[in-house]
């Protein structure tokens, strides 16, 4: 897969922050899309990706740091790939690793306290809540929704269990085992289209030209052994040493759930290799609104109320396909409204408090 870079002056604005006269160039990445093809054999889900429909199937890009590629490259390799057939949406990951190791058995505990891979899933654009699963290499699950993001006072919901989730982990090389390097492991999900209709999933992805968002994570920790067991490293003064956050799509800070910054997912039943995936050509100016969400939303946790101009937010002025734009404030009774008006286009797009977006003909 490619990983588009458009840097500002191509699609985003121009920022200006603060009171000084120098402009800082605000990048962004364009999230990645993947296109899953049909499966048109059964798929036998055993953490092996041996069928000819997997062979078939296109790898993701190497993951990055979730804080972007101005961050050391991770020095394991990651990479994803998908199906789909009538009944389920399949995943297939694989991930280098020399000391294969884990201790979580228990479902629904906290898995990323391993080494672990993850999906999160919003099947729904429109619909604030989406799904996560995080599974370590002794296939131990964690899935749970997300009633809406964590920002939003979202609750994630641990009762949820994706009814009929099928998954197989194969390790090459010794589990838990400081005696051998390891090569690494896979993991091989089916999850049925069925059981994702609480996430607002209308069960027809081969007829509606609908795309869902969607990333992967993976959490790595620097380890050590000790009486013959592997442990997260500590440091000098007895403090666990940070996890390692990989991703597929990077979201520049160290936060999975921000759903807008996920990748796109794309489901055609034609021959593999000859679909394209068209970019929606406002993906920038969502992005900048979000941008101007969080501000906001900074603002109104250092002051306790939000701004009403642009220039308590240290930002001024956007440019889009060379068109300046200013955007608005209002503030409401529940909160505040920002606002593009793109007389180009004739389309007012807004973000609110909830962080929901609305797209305006005027």
């Amino acid at each position: 897969m490619r990983n588009i870079l458009i840097f500002l002056w191509i699609l985003m604005p121009i920022i200006s922050f603060g009171q000084n006269a120098n402009r800082e160039i605000w990048q962004y990445f364009i999230p990645k899309y993947y296109i899953a093809y049909k499966a048109n054999s059964k798929i036998i889900v055993d953490g092996k990706d041996s069928e000819i429909d997997w062979n078939q199937a296109e790898w993701t890009d190497n993951f990055v740091d979730i804080e972007g590629e101005t961050k050391a490259i991770p020095y394991l390799k990651t990479n994803v790939k998908m199906l789909w057939d009538d009944s389920c949406i399949y995943f297939y990951a694989k991930l280098e690793e020399p000391d294969v190791w884990g201790d979580i058995t228990e479902r629904d505990a906290v898995i990323f306290h391993n080494n672990d891979f993850e999906i999160f899933i919003k099947p729904n654009i429109a619909s604030p809540q989406y799904g996560e699963i995080e599974i370590n290499a002794l296939g131990t699950i964690w899935d749970l929704m997300l009633t809406k993001p964590y920002r939003e006072k979202g609750i994630a919901l641990n009762s949820w269990n994706i009814q009929g989730l099928k998954v197989a982990v194969n390790v090459d090389g010794t589990i838990n085992s400081p005696l051998d390097k390891d090569n690494g492991w896979s993991v091989e999900i089916a999850i049925p289209r069925n059981a994702l209709k609480e996430l607002g999933f209308i069960n027809n992805i081969n007829k509606v030209p609908a795309l869902w968002r969607i990333n992967f994570s993976r959490v790595e920790w620097e380890n050590e052994i000790l009486e013959g067991k592997y442990n997260r490293k500590k440091d000098g003064i007895g403090n666990l040493k940070p996890e390692n956050n990989w991703v597929w799509s990077q979201h520049g800070v160290i936060d999975m759930h921000q759903p807008e910054k996920w990748g796109f997912l794309k489901f055609s039943d034609k021959e593999p290799g000859t679909d394209v995936f068209e970019q929606d050509s406002s993906i920038g100016i969502t992005l900048a609104l979000f941008h101007l969400y969080t501000l906001e939303k900074q603002y109104f946790f250092k002051n306790g109320f939000y701004a009403n101009n642009l220039q308590k937010l240290e930002t001024l002025k956007f440019v889009f396909d060379g068109a300046q734009s200013i955007p608005s404030i209002v503030l409401t009774y529940s909160g505040f409204e920002i606002f593009f008006n793109l007389k180009y286009q004739q389309t007012r797009y807004i973000i609110n408090q909830k962080g929901i977006i609305k797209k305006l003909k005027y």
